[in-house]
């Protein structure tokens, strides 16, 4: 398939039948865009003014929204909901124009950096090049200088002439310094610096000057391997094994246990997963390649922050995030065939971008998040206006993601209707030769005891057999939930439920997740707060409350194995209350291990939990709705707790499982085609050439 535009640009195209969640207007005014409707749009039913209804209709109308001004969106605003119209409409501002842009803040910084590749094709590189000095003689700032400069590293460009650009390349900004160098190296100029630096190097900078010189890869003549495909999938927020703490969830846990299966599958011949590397984590281990286990390396992207990086964050540090993925990828001795990207952030578009550049084959994983909070959330009186920005952001980059993947996938979470992607990416119902969306399903490694199994275990239990037999006549109900502290994942609104409800007095409530409270970020920490507001009125609930920080994957399901054990005088019970899981990797865990859950039902979690027969469906939606749920899990009597448990154990066990998983996704990473040139991941590899240009 061949997609060389930045949207479909068939005018007499028609699509094929897509369902459409015609009562929310924002999934409503994305189908109406893509329909190319010469009807009415769709009207915004909340009252004016609005700012969701106004930049949605900047962004999808035809027209660019109302007659006259906007009451709440600011110049800004518009200009980069215009902008995003024009993307998806393969109508791409002249260089000029785009470099103008970029003083619309960062958002409107990485629509540009997005729409740039197109604009220098579209244009010229003459054209574009001129637009860059235009803007570097007139920009304010050093990000602005920064900015530039990797729009011309980017596009093989120079802007500047090379006494200039060798000035910037010593200067004493960071950033604009590591702009030049790339620059510099685009061109192959990297060896006019300065043999001894200005400043003092550190490990970060040694790293990027070392790539630039192209110097080997430490490690990278291990990936020696057997004939197959070479596949990588990105994992760029949290830690990998560092699962419960700060930004680390599941998808740690997950991608960990699936590269190793994946490695053991007869169609891949490696895995290489990539992650993330702040300055403090590369002073303490400058190694970027590591093998974790046979035939599965992890990659360490360096990124040039003094902690690790959060979503938000990424968009400042997508070209040099490009950059280095595309650097590396061409220096492990073995060409990757396939990256797999799963989320919709800057990061997520910053590797398929190196993907782009190193000829690899894209597949994206798309999920109706944010599309179906948009109109919940922001739809309402008081909204935050910039939470609203950021959600259109990721919607954007998600379009983007899907116009450059090679296959877009779904999680497996029963029928494709009802994943919703279609009506949430009325996009797909475009891809020529597509079929139906094809889905994974999504699974848990095997059981792994840790090697002190016996000590940690006892270590574990007594912790809260020390407040579970407080009082040895009235032994309560342990209630267990794991996950990170994250508002998301609302423990804070358990607690609250919790103590509201009264159902302290039946039960102890065991939170496990959150850093150790040393190294908490500000997330994390604002959770423990609110935990802690929950049960300041309530002295007993505070006894029967424990907060234990997160525990490595083999811990946690130790400890889940052991209050399922029938054989303790203690019932034991899971429940998740996070707002929504798209499947819900924690879940599953606690039904392999045998315990009773109880999981939210928006989301995934209803697709393999089945209310009263395997488990319970909670309303977390609001604390008396969730107290109501846990009221309901504690009444359970214990012979029908044990024959739910039973059936999800058995079901965890048959069918959701990493092997399974890594199966699927094989067959899906082979069906990518490889030729040169192949759809999106080719679709600009000869846009520009390597001769430098200068207006």
């Amino acid at each position: 398939m061949n997609r060389s535009q930045p949207a479909a640009t068939s005018a007499d195209r028609t699509p094929r039948s897509c369902a459409t969640l015609a009562s929310d207007p924002f999934v409503a005014a994305r189908a109406d865009h893509w329909r190319r409707s010469t009807g009415d749009p769709p009207e915004w039913c909340a009252p004016r003014p609005n700012l969701l209804a106004e930049l949605v209709e900047a962004e999808y109308r035809p027209d660019g929204g109302t007659d006259g001004p906007p009451t709440l969106a600011s110049r800004r605003d518009v200009a980069l909901a215009r902008l995003r119209h024009r993307m998806r409409s393969a109508n791409v501002p002249p260089p000029l124009e785009c470099v103008r842009l970029l003083d619309g803040g960062a958002l409107t910084g990485a629509a540009v950096f997005d729409a740039w590749p197109y604009a220098v094709r579209r244009h010229g590189p003459r054209s574009a090049s001129a637009a860059l000095e235009h803007g570097l003689r007139k920009a304010r700032s050093p990000d602005s200088v920064r900015f530039l400069l990797d729009l011309a590293a980017s596009s093989y460009l120079r802007p500047l002439p090379e006494a200039e650009l060798l000035a910037l390349s010593v200067g004493g900004n960071r950033g604009v310094r590591h702009a030049a160098w790339r620059l510099l190296a685009a061109h192959d100029r990297i060896h006019l610096l300065p043999a001894r630096a200005e400043h003092r190097e550190d490990t970060y900078e040694r790293l990027l000057k070392g790539a630039l010189l192209n110097a080997p890869l430490a490690g990278a003549d291990a990936v020696a391997l057997p004939p197959g495909i070479l596949v990588a999938q990105s994992m760029l927020i949290g830690h990998l094994d560092r699962p419960g703490e700060s930004l680390s969830g599941g998808l740690s846990v997950l991608l960990g246990s699936l590269g190793d299966a994946l490695a053991q599958t007869g169609r891949v011949a490696g895995v290489v997963t990539v992650v993330t590397a702040s300055r403090p984590e590369l002073e303490a281990d400058p190694v970027l390649l590591l093998r974790r286990t046979n035939g599965h390396w992890i990659l360490r992207l360096p990124v040039d922050s003094p902690r690790q990086v959060r979503p938000e964050e990424m968009g400042s540090h997508r070209e040099a995030m490009a950059w280095w993925a595309a650097r590396l990828f061409g220096m492990l001795g073995r060409p990757i065939d396939v990256l797999h990207v799963r989320y919709a952030d800057d990061g997520s578009l910053a590797v398929a971008e190196a993907a782009r550049r190193a000829g690899l084959g894209l597949v994206f994983t798309a999920t109706p998040d944010p599309h179906r909070q948009i109109t919940e959330r922001h739809d309402v009186p008081g909204a935050e206006p910039d939470s609203l920005r950021h959600d259109l952001h990721r919607v954007f980059l998600a379009d983007r993601l899907i116009q450059r993947a090679d296959r877009v996938l779904g999680i497996a979470a029963g029928d494709e209707e009802s994943t919703g992607l279609r009506s949430y990416f009325p996009q797909l119902c475009d891809r020529p030769g597509e079929g139906p969306i094809r889905t994974t399903p999504e699974g848990i490694p095997p059981y792994r005891p840790p090697s002190n199994e016996v000590r940690r275990r006892e270590q574990l239990l007594a912790r809260i057999d020390v407040i579970a037999l407080a009082d040895p006549s009235r032994i309560p109900t342990v209630l267990l939930s794991v996950g990170r502290l994250h508002p998301v994942k609302q423990q804070d609104v358990l607690v609250r439920s919790w103590v509201d409800s009264g159902c302290y007095e039946r039960s102890v409530l065991v939170l496990v997740g959150g850093s150790p409270p040393e190294d908490e970020d500000s997330v994390e920490r604002s959770m423990r707060d609110r935990i802690g507001e929950a049960v300041a009125s309530s002295p007993e609930a505070r006894k029967r409350l424990l907060l234990l920080p997160a525990l490595s994957n083999a811990e946690v399901r130790l400890l889940e194995r052991s209050l399922a054990d029938p054989a303790r005088r203690i019932r034991a019970r899971y429940v998740c209350p996070s707002a929504k899981e798209e499947f819900g990797l924690a879940v599953l865990e606690a039904m392999e291990a045998g315990l009773m859950v109880a999981g939210p039902k928006r989301g995934g979690v209803p697709h393999y939990l089945v209310d009263g027969t395997n488990g319970l469906l909670l309303d977390t939606s609001n604390s008396r709705a969730l107290g109501e749920g846990l009221s309901r899990l504690l009444s359970i009597d214990d012979g029908e707790a044990r024959v739910m448990a039973r059936r999800a154990q058995n079901l965890a066990r048959s069918t959701y499982s990493s092997t399974a998983m890594a199966r699927t996704l094989a067959d899906h990473y082979a069906s990518v085609p490889r030729e040169a040139g192949r759809g999106t991941g080719g679709h600009l590899r000869t846009l520009q050439s390597r001769t430098p240009v200068r207006s």
